[in-house]
């Protein structure tokens, strides 16, 4: 058990070291040498865990996958909501998940499949829709606004690593939200639904989010 303890604890050290790489320098320019270095590991003990850098990508893309469970509210809609902050709130605060974000959209990494995070978001964001029938507009076809959430969440998430490191991020997504949802949501849910930019925080703290943290970072992180 012990044995087994010490592994764990080594592949998440490696991991948590090659999520800092690939976030500063991106995936080409990633090396396995710095990431051992970082990682303060030895080449046996990195390859016991990933046989490659594209295992450790694939590694550190699976990570933000480790989703928090949102608690159930009275309105599904509520719960969209909460899922796309909390995801937001990840990104401005977990490395891991600002890793596996930048390595989603770095077009130099050709050799990942990284079609993966989007269709899981967008199965994710469809089945809460689905679940939400009764509290959105007549001519909403899910799947649809499904993708459109998820690719308009992408592109938002992006203007604000540029722009502002992530640390603007609250605000953007809860402007994204006021413009897409009255065009999909019944008027009389939309106005019980808290869409606020520090809403992302306390729906961590809901469901029980522990520290793998950091503060927003105060300088404006690299372009993807």
């Amino acid at each position: 058990m012990v044995k087994q303890d010490r592994a764990v604890r080594t592949r998440q050290t490696i991991l948590v070291a090659a999520a800092k790489v690939f976030e500063e320098r991106g995936y080409q320019a990633a090396t396995i040498t710095e990431i051992l270095a970082t990682a303060n590991v030895t080449k046996g003990a990195l390859y016991f865990h990933f046989q490659s850098k594209d295992h450790l990508a694939e590694g550190v893309l699976a990570e933000q996958d480790q989703r928090l469970v949102i608690p159930a509210r009275n309105s599904k809609v509520q719960e969209i909501v909460d899922t796309v902050v909390l995801h937001a709130y990840r990104l401005q605060t977990d490395p891991m998940v600002r890793a596996g974000v930048r390595l989603s959209l770095d077009q130099q990494a050709s050799e990942l499949d990284r079609s993966g995070p989007f269709l899981r978001w967008s199965d994710i964001v469809l089945d809460l829709l689905k679940e939400a029938r009764g509290e959105l507009l007549p001519h909403v076809v899910a799947s649809e606004t499904a993708d459109v959430l998820v690719g308009s969440f992408a592109g938002v998430q992006a203007m604000s690593q540029i722009i502002s490191g992530y640390q603007d991020l609250d605000q953007r997504v809860s402007q994204l939200l006021r413009h897409i949802l009255p065009n999909v949501v019944l008027s009389s849910v939309l106005a019980t639904v808290d869409m606020s930019p520090g809403r992302g925080a306390l729906v961590y703290r809901e469901a029980g989010g522990t520290a793998r943290m950091e503060g927003p970072r105060p300088t404006v992180a690299a372009a993807s």
